[in-house]
């Protein structure tokens, strides 16, 4: 199988993420994927302290999404490449924007279930600096309802992410992973 068309700044200005948007994907990605192993493994895990770790890395997915949402809002995504099929835009168009919802939701109901909690434990940044909780007594149940629920809809939606991004290097050999790959000729 031939490697991908390699990147050419030349002729593909205009078509890659800056490299504040790489920053931002990559830090995340990392963060969350981080955050989703800890929350699904944190009950086999037993005697081990992870959940100020799974908090204090919510709470910055919860910034750094804030703030990544605001540059992107600010400075449009690079187009698809021209021989993308329609359905797969709109699949894409979808599948970022449900991803950024979640990487706001989903550490908002974490903050709002540990608000709403009987606050034995503190709330802080890795041990830094406290957080403060939030202003509710009550919806718990329901927050940790949707904080789990949503977990399973990030798992699900960064599993078909990666392998959209997959398909596209080494079944279409397109461009699509590159434009997002740091140090790629980035702008």
């Amino acid at each position: 199988m031939l490697a991908p068309e390699p990147y050419r700044p030349d002729r593909d200005r205009g078509r890659r993420y800056s490299s504040v948007a790489i920053t931002f994907h990559w830090t995340i990605a990392v963060l969350v994927i981080a955050n989703l192993a800890i929350g699904l493994l944190h009950d086999a895990l037993r005697g081990v302290q992870l959940m100020p770790i799974h908090k204090s890395i919510g709470i910055t997915v919860l910034a750094l999404s804030i703030a990544r949402l605001m540059w992107r809002l600010a400075h449009p995504a690079p187009a698809l490449p021209g021989d993308v099929p329609g359905w797969q835009r709109a699949v894409a168009h979808i599948t970022h924007w449900a991803l950024y919802a979640l990487m706001i939701l989903m550490p908002a109901t974490g903050w709002w279930m540990v608000s709403a909690g009987a606050k034995k434990y503190p709330l802080d940044w890795f041990g830094l600096f406290p957080v403060p909780f939030l202003p509710v007594t009550a919806g718990g149940d329901i927050s940790h309802a949707a904080h789990e629920l949503l977990g399973w809809a990030m798992l699900a939606l960064v599993a078909l992410h990666v392998a959209a991004a997959l398909k596209h290097h080494f079944v279409d050999r397109d461009t699509v992973l590159v434009r997002m790959l740091p140090g790629s000729g980035r702008r």
